[in-house]
């Protein structure tokens, strides 16, 4: 099939790779324009590296890309990790339309940060989701399928990583066997199972202590790496990485710093304790053992989060 495709970063490198190895002509890749002053997108990088035509347009909403897309003439579009609005003009040209990968169980957590949500959620389990997108967000008709597991210790970096990533891939390269065997269906979303949460920035990402441990556990969790679960000490930011949960209950105040060791840092929670095995106090940009903020005598036992 003529494939066009639309991404970005290791997981559309990744797509086109098993594509190209299974002998699918990729007629165009398109992806963000590049960032002043930074690596060239993976995604980019791999189709210069296989001679295949690369468009950056800062809009999919142009007559000009319109014309593009169109002159083309591709069988299939694959939206591999997309993060732009591609109208319905441009995603229903193709022979066969468009095909989307989304990393949850659809209709459950549409939207841009839908691994962080699962986990701050408590969601124990999640999955990855192809889809033919429409006008809406994440609410095409789906695929294609596959479920997940997510454990106690995930946070959103190895779920994504270690089980949606691969899971993800393995999913868009038999969808694409589907669309070819002419067996691909298109089983419309149940809008009474839809949740849709926004993108999980700091707005969302402040541990409130009043809550029981396991929610701040799950928030913690599931802003690790990005954005980070932060709260005030001394007049300043501090973002928790690395968390685990012990069961054991302090008598201490909720935030309340318990110890500092090799391990990490323990933190009284409300019925449990957090321990966290990296911090990164603002305005500081690096991630440091609690053990090396101690000796540089920013953090001390007996400090309090709030």
């Amino acid at each position: 099939m003529r494939i066009v495709l639309i991404g970005q970063a290791a997981f559309g490198e990744k797509v086109l790779t098993e594509l190209h190895a299974r002998g699918e002509e990729i007629v165009c890749v398109f992806t963000p324009p590049d960032k002043p002053g930074g690596k060239i997108d993976p995604l980019k990088a791999k189709a210069i590296e296989l001679k295949i035509p690369v468009s950056q347009p800062k809009s999919f909403k142009t007559d000009e890309v319109y014309e593009h897309f169109k002159s083309l003439d591709a069988d299939l579009a694959i939206l591999a990790y997309v993060t732009v609005i591609v109208p319905e003009r441009i995603l229903y040209l193709p022979k066969h339309k468009s095909i989307c990968f989304h990393p949850s169980l659809l209709p459950r957590h549409r939207g841009g940060s839908a691994v962080n949500w699962a986990i701050i959620q408590g969601d124990t389990e999640t999955g990855v989701t192809v889809f033919w997108p429409d006008q809406g967000i994440d609410t095409g008709p789906i695929l294609l399928q596959k479920r997940a597991p997510i454990y106690e210790t995930d946070t959103a970096g190895s779920l994504y990583f270690e089980r949606l990533f691969p899971l993800g891939i393995e999913a868009i390269i038999e969808s694409v066997e589907l669309i070819k065997a002419g067996r691909a269906p298109a089983i419309p979303q149940d809008e009474s199972l839809a949740t849709y949460e926004p993108l999980c920035r700091d707005e969302h990402a402040r541990i409130d202590f009043s809550r029981p441990a396991q929610q701040v556990y799950n928030l913690v969790r599931g802003c690790d790496p990005q954005p980070g679960a932060w709260a005030e000490m001394n007049g300043k930011r501090v973002r928790l990485y690395g968390p685990s949960l012990e069961k054991d209950a302090p008598s201490e105040a909720p935030g309340t710093v318990l110890s500092v060791d090799a391990d990490g840092m323990r933190l009284a929670l409300s019925g449990a304790i957090l321990k966290v095995t990296r911090l990164r106090i603002e305005p500081n940009q690096q991630k440091l053992a609690p053990q090396e903020l101690v000796a540089r005598g920013e953090l001390a036992v007996g400090d309090r989060l709030t």
